[in-house]
């Protein structure tokens, strides 16, 4: 009886270890779903006698045994097997091509077409028309280069709307593109307007077709730098891609509008405050896609108080910038109040001139104590006399190129 107890005693606990594999599995593994996925190169001109090589690795659930099981031309037969295969095609047509992934119990397939052009077939060139701004908004010459640079100028605004937005329509050109051949033509312009999204969900997040045409409008861009794409097909089948950087920078501007005075304190006097609000956009993907470089705001007012009855009269006013948390820089004020009196260089007659620039690097999300992060940002001008001091304008810019 011992040994008899002793011998199912043991049979129990390998059933037991044996099925304490399968409760602790991953599901994923054992009863996930079957996902099938395949990727192919070349991706794109895909000539008559090119082999191409299809790739299924990327199928699910991964660690389990499957089977592959390719059909190339779409006749609903089994052409090859295995996680990878290669195949080369002998006539110029579209060709759809069909993976099935099995797990044993059961399956799932996917389908993709495939353009196949003449070997001797001559692919398109795109090319997205670079432009920029005339001038900016202090009518400065902006510089051209390999890029598109808009300034959007809202000068003269209101005081009742004191902060520094706007959108713009910006034109994209494909017409310098061509299509290959004399006797060829492009028949697809495809814009995809943001290269980190997949929007298509394809698994390329560089070949979405937000906007079609040879030249579009992209609506409502607001201040900032974007990276966009185009494609191209021509005739025979054959794709080729550019992409560009806009860049669109903001000015705005503010005139002829009083700053209170200052309220006295026990301990001195408190400043008055006319705020503006801003927000920028720094994000650090290696690239520097969508970082402002920098954030310039310029005061001009009067050199003396008018009218000026008794005393020092002269115009004391400065800027300052903080983020949502009140935190940020230095303000413009001076140590001493000598130093208001060299605010006439390079500014009108009669007049001072005093500018706070904010560099990319104050908009970093770092554990420096000298950054302070992006987003919504207040520029403030501030009067610390005790008597109202006019301004005769304020200027904020944006700065993205």
């Amino acid at each position: 009886m011992g040994a008899m107890r002793k011998a199912t005693f043991l049979a129990v606990l390998m059933m037991i270890s044996g099925l304490a594999g399968c409760f602790g599995a991953d599901e994923d593994e054992t009863t996930g779903e079957i996902v099938a996925v395949f990727t192919y190169s070349p991706a794109t001109n895909i000539r008559v006698g090119q082999t191409i090589d299809f790739d299924a690795r990327d199928s699910l659930p991964s660690g389990v045994a499957l089977t592959y099981k390719w059909d190339f031309d779409g006749d609903q037969s089994i052409d090859a097997t295995g996680r990878t295969a290669d195949w080369t095609y002998t006539e110029a047509r579209d060709y759809t091509v069909e993976l099935i992934v099995s797990d044993g119990t059961k399956s799932q397939s996917t389908t993709k077409t495939l353009t196949i052009v003449d070997a001797s077939a001559a692919p398109p060139t795109a090319e997205i028309t670079s432009y920029s701004s005339e001038e900016d908004c202090e009518g400065e010459d902006v510089d051209e280069g390999n890029y598109i640079h808009i300034w959007l100028c809202d000068l003269e605004k209101s005081m009742s709307s004191r902060s520094a937005e706007g959108e713009l329509d910006v034109e994209l050109d494909a017409s310098d593109s061509s299509s290959g051949s004399s006797g060829d033509y492009i028949s697809k312009y495809y814009w995809d307007l943001d290269l980190e999204v997949d929007a298509d969900g394809d698994g390329d997040a560089t070949n979405d077709n937000d906007l079609e045409g040879e030249t579009v409008e992209w609506k409502d861009v607001k201040p900032g730098e974007y990276e966009i794409g185009l494609t191209i097909t021509n005739g025979k089948g054959l794709t080729d891609s550019d992409d560009i950087k806009v860049h669109v920078s903001y000015g705005a501007s503010w005139l002829d509008f009083p700053v209170g005075r200052a309220s006295a304190s026990q301990g001195g006097s408190t400043p008055t405050s006319i705020d503006f609000d801003f927000e920028v956009n720094y994000e650090d993907n290696g690239g520097g896609t969508n970082t402002v470089r920098k954030v310039v705001g310029k005061l001009m007012y009067p050199a003396q108080d008018s009218p000026c009855f008794a005393g020092d009269c002269q115009g004391r006013l400065d800027l300052e910038a903080h983020n949502q948390d009140d935190e940020g820089p230095s303000s413009t004020a001076p140590a001493e109040n000598s130093g208001y009196d060299s605010r006439d260089s390079n500014c009108d007659n009669e007049k001072h001139c005093v500018e706070l620039t904010l560099s990319s690097y104050i908009f970093t999300d770092s554990e420096a104590d000298s950054t302070y992060g992006d987003g919504p940002w207040t520029m403030n001008v501030l009067n610390n006399e005790t008597y109202e001091q006019q301004v005769d304008r304020f200027m904020l810019l944006l700065i993205y190129k």
